[in-house]
């Protein structure tokens, strides 16, 4: 798979697919939800929005990681929860209408959070004398607009044509794996010279990270007293990364075109279906 071909043009129609199915499950009810059950949202932020970068800031430190491959655990970490946590949510028998209210409402803040913790990481990491940056205003109009539209097309699909969104919801799910795939399959290729150092590198770092995002979402939210389904939908949520949407930022040309930085999203968005089965097994 020609590079060029895979980060101009099917990284974004990629994304653009798995936004659509999330945005076809989705209604205005869904963000209300924070007013509903406002404990557990916020607890789910908190562990999503604040408490992976911070640990995957830590992590991206104290390990031996290359500078691009720290930043790539840090655009990771950055990212919204997974539009394939609500099905795994479903079932690991979680509270699913939390996990989609958090998978709707992390994917609109991260839109602004994505550029500010990606650029502090690139000049921790890579010096401040880096040229490389993300352009806020311009990041946030491209992440909108491979992200909000799609997502937003598909509730006006939801609102208008139930029946016809209820049949796509189903396909678009199963496609979006199958993308995914083909992406990571494709990154990997590319970097295949030296794919087996950046997996020595990187991958058992994506391990703990992901393991130990889960022990702490669900203890987060046991000593919140929330109820087992909401702590198994807030485990699956900080397990379940937009891994799609982290190697779009890396990859993609008009973004910061660096494929190695995509290389934690890939290895984790591997690790993450594992655990979660394994999760799901769990008896709590």
């Amino acid at each position: 798979m020609e590079s060029n071909f895979l980060t101009a043009v099917f990284l974004p129609l990629a994304l653009f697919i798995i936004m659509l199915g999330m945005g076809l499950g989705l209604t205005l009810d869904d963000f209300k939800r924070v007013l509903i059950e406002p404990k557990a949202v916020i607890v789910g932020l908190i562990a999503q929005l604040i408490l992976l970068p911070i640990v995957g800031f830590v992590f991206a430190t104290v390990f031996p990681l290359t500078p691009e491959l720290a930043v790539g655990v840090m655009i990771l970490a950055a990212c919204p929860g997974g539009s394939t946590s609500n099905m795994i949510t479903y079932l690991v028998k979680g509270n699913v209408a939390l996990s989609v209210t958090l998978t709707a409402i992390s994917s609109l803040i991260t839109v602004l959070t994505i550029p500010i913790i990606v650029n502090l990481s690139m000049e921790n990491f890579m010096g401040s004398q880096t040229a490389l940056q993300l352009p806020f205003v311009k990041t946030v109009i491209q992440i909108a607009v491979i992200t909000l539209i799609p997502v937003s097309l598909g509730m006006v699909l939801h609102r208008y044509t139930p029946r016809l969104a209820a049949n796509l919801q189903k396909s678009v799910k199963w496609l979006s794996l199958f993308f995914l795939a083909l992406i990571i399959v494709g990154l990997l290729l590319k970097e295949r010279a030296n794919v087996t150092s950046f997996f020595f590198q990187v991958g058992w770092v994506m391990l703990v990270l992901n393991i130990v995002m889960m022990a702490l979402g669900y203890t987060i939210a046991t000593f919140s007293q929330l109820d087992q389904p909401s702590a198994k939908s807030i485990t699956v949520e900080v397990g379940i990364q937009n891994g799609t949407l982290a190697i779009a930022i890396a990859s993609t040309p008009t973004l910061l075109n660096l494929p190695t930085m995509a290389i934690p999203a890939a290895v984790y968005s591997l690790i993450m279906f594992a655990t979660s089965a394994a999760f799901g097994i769990v008896k709590f």
